[in-house]
């Protein structure tokens, strides 16, 4: 079994995590949000999300957050599409990928966006050709990837079948999303070599919520077969729908703490990571739900009250 030698954490905070905050986040957080992060290394943010304000309220300052962040030469800045109308706007606002999305789960596809796999795939055709015409990085995101909450089990053909419809699309990157976060390891492993045989492993990513606290064994899991590109969200911001009160997105630090302690470089300073993570937490008014960002936030105020004591 050989690990990788470095995984890109694509770090999704700043719009899967702020996106269902029912309080408003200033956009000059959310800028200073997609900063640290930027500061802290990481070469791909999720920035933004270019969809109707009447849907989703807190991403409707999308073109004022990308206008007006710090750009580093080397970070790719990615926002949500989906349509023409919003593609044109993430383009207009400076977008280095535009992000499309499809469930592997009928029965979610038709509660979520009332229409089958076949027809949400085909509407995201016209965003796909104006990307590729255009020179844009395309990646599609395959939800319910690992189970869902109206259809339960969900087979691993229909997840096989998404993966190739979006190959053929054109999408630079794939990502295979546990959206209600029940996968576990085998199962992981299994999905992950079927997709992998449709499409270049090393464009495959991992996105695993927490819900059933499993997202750090299923990214394990999917190192284990190759897998080097993993979704994460600074201070597990972004909470699951399905499960009221439980974890969604893993948090950044848990998944940069096992990574570097098993010597996989990402380039990323986790210290930074942490310090962003209670910043954004303090900032919006919720509990942190990094456990390595506890652990280490209560760790550092300990000296420091230890230090002072000495003095």
């Amino acid at each position: 079994m050989t690990m990788p030698n470095y995984v890109k954490i694509v770090e999704v905070g700043p719009r899967d995590g702020l996106q269902n905050e029912k309080a408003m986040v200033p956009t000059e957080v959310k800028v200073a949000l997609i900063n640290q992060l930027t500061d802290a290394g990481f070469v791909n943010i999720e920035a933004a999300s270019f969809v109707s304000p009447k849907w989703v309220p807190q991403m409707a300052d999308g073109a004022d957050v990308m206008a007006r962040i710090q750009r580093r030469a080397g970070t790719l800045y990615s926002a949500l599409t989906p349509n023409l109308k919003g593609f044109e706007g993430a383009i207009a606002a400076g977008a280095d990928e535009v992000v499309i999305f499809g469930a592997a789960s009928e029965a979610f596809s038709q509660k979520n966006i009332n229409c089958s796999i076949a027809e949400s795939i085909a509407r995201f055709a016209p965003v796909a050709a104006a990307a590729k015409e255009r020179g844009v990085r395309l990646r599609g995101s395959i939800s319910c990837a690992l189970g869902c909450p109206y259809q339960g089990e969900v087979p691993v053909s229909a997840v096989v079948d998404v993966v190739r419809r979006m190959r053929e699309l054109g999408c630079d990157e794939i990502d295979i999303a546990d959206t209600i976060g029940v996968g576990t390891p085998v199962r992981v492993q299994e999905v992950m070599r079927a997709a992998a045989a449709e499409f270049a492993l090393d464009r495959l990513s991992g996105h695993f919520h927490d819900t059933y606290g499993q997202a750090l064994s299923n990214i394990l899991a999917s190192l284990e077969v190759g897998v080097a590109i993993f979704h994460a969200s600074v201070a597990g911001l972004g909470g699951c729908p399905y499960a009221k009160g439980a974890t969604g997105n893993v948090a950044t630090e848990d998944v940069l703490y096992m990574l570097h302690g098993m010597g996989i470089h990402t380039g990323i300073d986790l210290e930074a990571v942490v310090r962003t993570g209670d910043y954004i937490s303090q900032a919006i008014g919720r509990a942190n739900s990094s456990r390595v960002g506890r652990a280490l936030l209560t760790k550092w105020a300990a000296a420091s009250d230890a230090a002072t004591a000495c003095v």
